[in-house]
């Protein structure tokens, strides 16, 4: 890493003339050069306090030359320090002297990896905003065009981002050089260049007049469309939205729509991808007309492309492109010229496609009404549900909500049922979670007699399921199904079921019973967690596995502001001193934990409250888990003191005085 010129390199060096306010930089420039990253990226974090510390002058005239002089390093070093500097104008004396950040933020511009270029380039938009319009063409536009002339690919793909942002504010003659900068961009040899620029059209085209976006704008957009590399094609396509938004009816129909249909015929699926995945934009943006003698058109060959890939972006868009369509239209243009389609889809060879079109195609009946929903929809719901992917399935449960408002899902009941069984018992553990997730969408729309008699069986099965995450989330969906059905139903379905597994030989689920209570503790009230559930808690104290005990301890501690006073005093806390003197230490840790919180619920009700006399519980030795220290917790060691003053200069003195002990200690 190069050393800056006229700056010692050393504490020695900077306390020689007995100046010790330049220990701030010569600290800085020790830890910049020192071998371990860590160090020099923690350095860089903290620039904004050497800054501070030094003052605007000195920042400018010292430490801004300094890393100017230093962009030689591992790159997360300079993807902080490009992070860095777009915060900080205030530190280099305000707008007045923004222009002082450039040159740094230049050299990191052009470096060769993407991040630290991307973070350069959103810094030098960010301080670009600073710059008054003197300043903005004195400075600001000189960078961009030596950027847009570098020899360097990575300065001039830098460049381009940088047009947008400095155009508005430029004179008429600097416009017209940042539009020649631009176009010769466009142009470039360098596909990387041509990639950066083809990117960034829509948002130049935002801020550029309306003649020059038709003059200038489309041409470049045609010639970009039509590029050798796909990769710059595609992102064609994406600036055709923006220029689209810009135009008049006349002016899309004979500017764009010929390069847009050529985009949709291209011989890259990649860029036909593009297409379909900007569908819905480009359906707004061109509007009905154009939509109807076009884009549906284009929209069908999508639908039955020859690649996967492309048949599955444009599935994702069978809903939004019908609710975007006229209203008296929406209806005869879907039964007529999209339907077709969506009926071969549903058949698809490729299981992505299908889970595509599952996603979407449950919204389509909100579209369509209740009349063609059953008559046309329906059957491919049901086929859906029979299919041999499970996404499939998935999706088309996930979705159920927009048929029952259509037709109600009585209608799917049948059919329903078996998926939902094979979804529940799937061997890929994901797909079961994703099927508990919904179970209490599907309670509610199915009914409780329904659920009862078809999908209980289910939930509880998935309280023993071998993998945590599962039982976890069954636990939850108890807790749901309660909130659904009321709690005259969980006491009489759900809480009996759910005791019994207290005597399961399995001790990973006698922990499930433990959760399932704090989970439904809340849920079913005072009632039926001091009758049936406390019960079966403080008989689990006893348990011969101490991952059991503990847990009781916490299940104590969780239902305990539900209890009343009488059950507190009389049954829970002398379960908890029992476990207090548990020979495994995280029980004793958990059982002090809860005893804490229960003395206090009993101090809130104004119960009195006997020292029990015994001796605090000591944190687990090293062969045992200790407790986490919540952030900003008092340990009660020691004096808290406080900061008086100027707040913020004493911090930069602490920092300061932080990074000159690391020094001295080194040396």
């Amino acid at each position: 890493m190069a050393g800056a010129s006229g700056l010692g390199t050393g504490p020695g060096a900077a306390g020689g003339d007995g100046d010790d306010s330049l220990y701030p930089i010569a600290v800085l420039i020790d830890e910049l050069r020192n071998e371990d990253v860590q160090l020099r990226l923690n350095s860089i974090k903290k620039l904004s306090t050497i800054a501070l510390a030094l003052g605007v002058e000195r920042t400018r005239s010292e430490l801004l030359p300094f890393l100017t002089d230093t962009i030689y390093d591992e790159d997360e070093v300079l993807l902080a320090l490009a992070e860095q500097l777009g915060n900080f104008t205030g530190l280099v004396g305000g707008p007045d002297f923004a222009h002082c950040l450039l040159p740094p933020l230049e050299n990191l511009a052009t470096v060769e990896e993407t991040v630290v270029r991307d973070k350069a380039v959103e810094s030098l938009r960010q301080i670009s905003q600073e710059h008054t319009p003197v300043a903005l063409e004195a400075y600001f536009v000189p960078l961009v065009k030596r950027l847009a002339s570098g020899d360097w690919f990575t300065s001039r793909t830098s460049a381009c981002s940088l047009f947008s942002v400095c155009y508005p504010r430029a004179s008429n003659a600097v416009k017209a050089e940042i539009r020649q900068q631009f176009r010769s961009l466009c142009s470039d040899d360098t596909p990387m260049v041509r990639r950066a620029a083809a990117s960034k059209l829509g948002e130049f085209a935002k801020v550029l007049e309306l003649d020059s976006v038709k003059s200038e704008i489309v041409p470049l957009f045609t010639n970009l469309a039509s590029d050798e590399q796909d990769s710059v094609r595609l992102l064609a396509v994406e600036a055709c939205v923006s220029i689209a938004q810009l135009l008049s009816q006349d002016d899309l129909e004979t500017l764009v729509m010929p390069t847009l249909r050529q985009a949709v015929e291209d011989k890259s699926w990649r860029v036909r991808y593009m297409v379909a995945d900007k569908f819905s934009e480009l359906q707004k943006a061109m509007g009905p007309k154009i939509t109807l003698n076009d884009l549906i058109p284009a929209f069908q060959n999508l639908l039955k492309d020859c690649e996967a890939e492309v048949r599955a972006a444009a599935a994702h868009k069978v809903k939004e492109l019908g609710e975007n369509l006229p209203i008296e239209d929406r209806e005869t243009i879907i039964m007529n010229q999209i339907l077709p389609y969506i009926k071969e889809l549903v058949s698809d060879t490729n299981p992505h496609v299908k889970s595509a079109l599952a996603s979407v195609i449950m919204g389509l009946s909100t579209i369509l009404g209740k009349e063609n929903t059953i008559e046309h929809l329906l059957p491919l719901f049901l086929a859906q549900l029979k299919d041999e992917c499970p996404e499939v399935r998935l999706n088309i449960i996930s979705n159920l909500d927009c048929v029952n408002e259509v037709i109600g899902i009585r209608q799917l009941s049948q059919s329903l049922l078996p998926a939902i069984v094979e979804l529940a018992e799937d061997a890929k553990w994901r797909v079961r979670l994703a099927i508990i997730e919904y179970m209490p969408l599907l309670a509610g729309q199915l009914g409780v007699e329904f659920f009862d008699e078809k999908l209980n069986s289910l939930c509880m099965a998935w309280l023993v399921d071998h993998v945590y995450a599962i039982r976890e989330a069954a636990t939850n969906n108890l807790m749901k199904l309660v909130q659904k059905f009321g709690t005259e139903w969980a006491q009489n379905t759900i809480v009996p079921k759910v005791l019994v597994m207290a005597n399961d030989p399995n001790y990973l689920h006698r922990m499930t019973t433990l959760f399932c209570i704090n989970a439904l503790s809340e849920a079913c009230g005072q009632e039926i967690t001091t009758k049936q559930m406390l019960p079966i808690v403080l008989k689990m104290a006893g348990d011969q596995v101490a991952n059991v005990r503990f847990n009781v301890a916490k299940s104590l501690q969780k239902i305990g502001p539900i209890l009343d006073t009488n059950a507190l005093q009389g049954e829970v806390k002398p379960v908890l001193q029992k476990l207090g003197q548990d020979e495994d230490m995280d029980v004793k840790y958990f059982a002090q934990e809860a005893i804490s919180v229960v003395a206090q619920r009993l101090r809130k009700l104004d119960f009195p409250v006997k020292d029990s006399g015994e001796p605090s519980v000591p944190r687990a030795d090293k062969n045992h888990f200790p407790r986490p220290r919540v952030p900003g917790e008092d340990t009660g060691k020691g004096p808290v003191y406080q900061l008086h003053g100027d707040t913020r200069d004493t911090l930069a003195q602490l920092e300061i005085a932080e990074l000159v002990h690391f020094s001295q200690s080194r040396d």
